[in-house]
């Protein structure tokens, strides 16, 4: 009985024993919240700069594109040189990057491929470094071959159209002189008022365009939105030319969040390009000189064809294509027309009929 007591004793003052080292251990540390999830990317973002720049240039290009080559009249001379002639070349250039930002905007691959880059905000903020330092940079982002496709089957859209209007133009001014053509007589007649057609063109030049509200609204929601332009095209690998990366790397931009109001500044910095600006105001140029020593109306009719709608199917490509824009024969030939007008093309300038403002 004794034994069995003192067995009893021992099993108690080892359940003691067990239960003071229990109460003496260190209590497990509660695992820690998790973190918060990472704030969203920001938003696609393209401030109503970029829409309304590239509404002018839709509009102009819609109006152009309707021209009807076939002169039947003097006056039909006069409304395609007023019509063709009725943009200011910086206007026009910035909005054809413009446009060009917005149908890249309708490449999922390129929107979805640049967003990769705004989930973490220290390297969206590299990438939009880069791209401010280095524009091309933004044709090196993914996607970006398939949205240069849009830009480019776009616009050469726009100069292949041109180019055929132009065409017929210029080579109906030798037409127009053959003796069994019926309007030859009056083709042949000095065109009056020489110097008034000259300072209208030149009005019309120098007119700031206007954007359209629906135009520039239809734009806006189709940079945001990724479509209503109806565009497709195959991807397209690099070299780009300058307009067509400036055009990526605003819309690269905005892919990032970054092209809204507070980034206006940099978009429309981006929509200069030193190149489409120097084509269009040459052409303008030419288009001075060539009116100022031109006399019949054929001639004219000529100014029309080459140095206006001609001019622009030649620089929109330009802008568009990396390698030199060859013309075709049939317009870029030494030709009468021409030879007649730049051999009096001195005397104009001399008399300062031509000289540039």
């Amino acid at each position: 009985m004794q034994q069995a007591f003192v067995r009893r004793g021992l099993g108690m003052a080892a359940a003691l024993s067990a239960l003071v080292l229990v109460s003496c251990e260190t209590p497990e540390p509660e695992a820690p919240p998790p973190p918060p999830p990472p704030p969203p990317p920001p938003a696609l973002a393209l401030n109503s700069g970029i829409s309304e720049a590239a509404a002018v240039y839709v509009a102009f290009m819609r109006e152009a594109r309707t021209i009807d080559p076939a002169i039947t009249d003097a006056a039909t001379i006069e409304m395609i040189m007023n019509r063709g002639a009725a943009y200011e070349s910086n206007q026009l250039s910035r909005g054809m990057i413009a446009y060009g930002a917005i149908l890249a905007l309708q490449s999922t691959a390129f929107v979805e491929g640049v967003r990769t880059y705004a989930v973490d905000p220290e390297q969206r903020r590299q990438v939009i470094e880069r791209i401010q330092a280095d524009p091309a940079y933004a044709a090196q982002l993914p996607g970006a071959a398939d949205a240069a496709g849009l830009i480019v089957a776009t616009l050469r859209s726009d100069s292949e159209a041109l180019a055929a209007i132009a065409h017929v133009v210029a080579e109906d001014a030798y037409t127009i002189q053959e003796r069994n053509d019926p309007r030859r007589r009056w083709a042949q007649q000095a065109v009056p008022d020489r110097d008034l057609r000259l300072e209208t063109v030149r009005r019309l030049s120098e007119a700031q365009m206007l954007p359209g509200a629906e135009d520039a609204a239809r734009l806006f929601a189709a940079a945001h939105d990724g479509n209503g332009l109806n565009v497709s095209a195959e991807a397209l690998q690099p070299p780009y030319t300058p307009a067509v990366a400036k055009a990526l790397a605003i819309a690269a931009m905005a892919a990032l969040g970054a092209g809204g109001d507070e980034w206006r500044a940099n978009t429309e910095a981006l929509t200069l390009e030193r190149n489409s600006q120097f084509c269009l105001s040459m052409s303008k140029l030419n288009l001075y000189q060539c009116i100022a020593a031109a006399r019949p109306h054929y001639e004219h009719m000529f100014c029309a064809g080459r140095h206006v709608v001609g001019d622009l199917a030649t620089c929109t490509a330009e802008a568009i294509t990396p390698e030199p824009v060859i013309l075709p024969t049939s317009m870029a030939q030494s030709t009468p027309v021409a030879a007649d007008a730049a051999a009096t093309s001195t005397e104009a300038i001399e008399n300062g009929a031509a000289s540039p403002n």
